[in-house]
């Protein structure tokens, strides 16, 4: 051990962590030195440096970008508790860099920007969205189902306990849509973004209704289509290749539609026209749910981040006022608005944790540095859910006929009798 190295790095790092008040962690050196921030008490995690370029990037270079990329890479880890480690991260890429590196790390964004519109066309048009929802969707299915469980929902599940398991605290958020949009035997029901089918499938088979579900990812439309065969519902639901935009022909078809984490893609100047689209779509008097994440409208803004980089291009967050006031402006009245935000931590932990505990498994299926992209970008999220920097909101709205709704004064009905808590099989 180099005692004058390591006293070196200590300086260092108390320097950078001098007014730090968060969770005790170590960060241990590619040459098996180790410091502690706290040495008196045990570190909730270890921050394994592996390379010195890593320690670079920690000291000079530091952003959700730098830090995010070492870590796929593999020359970061964490080792213990990792939604811990993001309690840090906030912390470190608050400290402010030189100038300098501030203006090379703009010029390094607009780069980026400027590549992926050559590359792809203008954001949000629809080729661009195409290739967007390709790039995170079309992942083969068994890459998730490890750890999305037999549901296949990927998205923020609805736990009446903290200690439900995933899979039934999934199909409860599937119940509770359901019930939110009152659905009805008969009825003409459009998802839209439908995933793997989940909810399309819950709708057919415990509500009885004509389901139909649009999605633009191919890998997606292929496994929620051969569910679909293997219940044999064809006569029930089905689902199709289609942009929300090309749904012209359908204009007044459906008595409910749901949106289940797919406006995310649609992004704050499309924001209006997808929801006069979804108008379009209803019949007068129908009723629309759409459940997606909006970011808090004092939370900061990042011009760059891992996320959209890495995992969801184009990603831009709205704010839920951004979201009612659109939805409004299309038409729509607001009956109810329900943040789920505890839910989705929960939720993103139990992706978390089935993700570690079969990732030999998940391997098999893809590389490893996609493997580390999704730990670390759900960690990261449950933390900003944790924080409160996101929420994910249910949003009821209405396309009123004439100022009548057609819905009763009450909603005890979407709580009680309390829904059967045995799993069901879709």
């Amino acid at each position: 051990m180099n005692h004058r190295i390591l006293l070196q790095r200590g300086e260092v790092l108390g320097g950078l962590f001098h007014d730090y008040t968060g969770v005790n962690f170590s960060i241990r050196f590619w040459d098996g030195d180790e410091w502690t921030w706290n040495p008196g008490s045990n570190p909730a995690f270890t921050l394994v440096i592996r390379s010195s370029a890593a320690l670079q990037s920690l000291l000079f270079r530091r952003n959700e970008i730098t830090l995010g990329e070492a870590f796929v890479q593999g020359d970061l880890d964490i080792e213990g508790d990792i939604f811990s480690a993001f309690e840090m991260a906030k912390y470190v890429f608050a400290r402010p860099l030189q100038a300098l590196q501030s203006a090379c790390a703009w010029a390094a964004r607009t780069y980026f920007s400027l590549r992926q519109a050559l590359r792809l066309g203008r954001m949000h048009s629809r080729g661009r969205d195409k290739a967007s929802i390709s790039f995170h969707y079309d992942q083969p299915v068994e890459f998730f189902r490890p750890w999305l469980g037999p549901t296949l929902a990927y998205s923020c599940a609805y736990f009446r306990s903290p200690d439900d398991p995933l899979d039934l605290a999934q199909t409860q958020k599937l119940e509770l849509i359901c019930r939110k949009l009152r659905l009805e035997p008969g009825e003409a029901f459009l998802d839209i973004g439908c995933g793997w089918g989940s909810l399309v499938l819950h709708a057919a088979t415990q509500h009885h209704v004509r389901a139909q579900g649009i999605t633009l990812s191919k890998s997606q439309y292929t496994v929620a289509s051969e569910r679909i065969a293997a219940a044999r519902l064809g006569h029930a639901c089905k689902v199709e290749l289609r942009d929300y935009r090309d749904c012209t022909g359908l204009a007044g078809s459906f008595d409910k539609i749901a949106s289940v984490g797919m406006y995310e893609h649609v992004g704050l100047p499309n924001l209006p026209a997808y929801f006069r689209a979804v108008q379009t779509l209803l019949k007068p008097g129908g009723v629309f749910l759409n459940h997606g994440i909006a970011r808090s409208a004092v939370a900061p803004i990042l011009p760059d981040s891992f996320i959209e980089r890495h995992v969801f291009p184009d990603g831009r967050l709205v704010t839920l006022t951004q979201a009612v006031q659109a939805a409004e402006e299309a038409g729509f009245e607001v009956r109810d608005a329900e943040n789920l935000r505890e839910h989705y931590e929960l939720t993103l932990r139990h992706w978390v944790e089935g993700l570690r505990a079969h990732a030999d498994e998940v391997r098999h299926h893809a590389s490893e540095s996609a493997c580390r992209i999704w730990l670390l970008y759900m960690a990261g999220c449950a933390a900003a859910f944790r924080r409160g920097d996101i929420g994910v909101y249910q949003l009821l709205l209405s396309r009123p006929e004439r100022g009548q709704a057609r819905l009763p004064l009450v909603r005890e009905d979407w709580y009680t009798p309390e829904f059967d808590r045995e799993e069901v099989s879709t």
